[in-house]
C-alpha cells in the first residue's frame, strides 16, 4: 500500500498551530464583517510582533474581545480598557488596544455608509481575490500599491495601526489576494 506523499506547501508554517492555519485558513476570501473585523484587530496587535505570537492569543482575544462584534467594542469604556490591559492572555499594548476600539467605532461607520464592510473592502480587488505567480518567499512582496491605497482610506477615515504592511498582511489572510506559492497545494485550490 502506497502513500500519499507530504502536501507541498509555503515554507512558513513551522509548527502544527501554523500549519492548520495556513492549511484552512490562511488566503481563503472572508466575506463575513465579524471576522473581517477580526483580522482588523489582530493585523493590528501584530505590529511588532510575529504573526505567530498573535495566533497563539486568538482564542484570548476571542474571549476578551467579545467574539469581535465590532457594536460591542465600540461601546468599551475605560473600564472595560483597563480590564483589557489587565488581561494577559492578549497583548496588553494600550495603543493597540485603543486603537481596536477606534477602530470598531470606524468600522461601523463604514458599514453605515457601504452597508458593510465586506462592500467597502473588496472594492480594492474589484470584488475578486488577485492570484499572485509567486515562486519563492523573497518574491512576496510586503506591500503594494493597493495595500498603499487601502491603507490611506482607512486612516482618513479614523482607523488606526492601518498601515500599508499591515493592510496587506490583511489582505493575505482575508483572500484578497492570493499569495500561497505556486508550488502550494492551496496555491491551486484558491485560485
Amino acid at each position: 500500500m502506497k502513500t500519499a506523499p507530504p502536501k507541498e506547501r509555503c515554507p512558513w508554517p513551522t509548527d502544527e498551530l501554523y500549519v492548520r492555519y495556513h492549511d484552512t485558513e490562511w488566503g481563503v476570501p472572508v466575506h463575513d464583517d465579524q471576522q473581517l473585523f477580526e483580522y482588523l484587530v489582530l493585523e493590528g496587535a501584530q505590529a511588532g510582533l510575529s504573526w505567530h505570537t498573535v495566533l497563539k492569543k486568538r482564542e484570548n482575544y476571542r474571549a476578551a474581545f467579545d467574539q469581535f462584534d465590532p457594536e460591542k467594542v465600540a461601546r468599551y469604556n475605560a473600564g472595560k480598557i483597563a480590564k483589557l490591559l489587565g488581561d494577559a492572555g492578549i497583548i496588553r499594548n494600550r495603543l493597540k488596544i485603543h486603537s481596536a476600539v477606534r477602530n470598531a467605532k470606524a468600522f461601523l461607520k463604514v458599514q453605515a455608509e457601504f452597508g458593510s464592510f465586506d462592500a467597502y473592502i473588496w472594492r480594492f480587488v474589484d470584488g475578486r481575490p488577485k492570484v499572485n505567480p509567486w515562486r519563492s518567499m523573497e518574491e512576496v512582496p510586503a506591500r503594494t500599491a493597493v495595500s498603499d491605497a487601502l491603507s490611506k482610506d482607512l486612516l482618513r477615515r479614523g482607523f488606526k495601526f492601518v498601515g500599508s504592511t499591515i493592510c496587506y498582511a490583511h489582505m493575505q489572510a482575508t483572500g484578497m489576494v492570493n499569495d500561497h506559492l505556486v508550488t502550494c497545494f492551496r496555491h491551486k485550490q484558491l485560485s
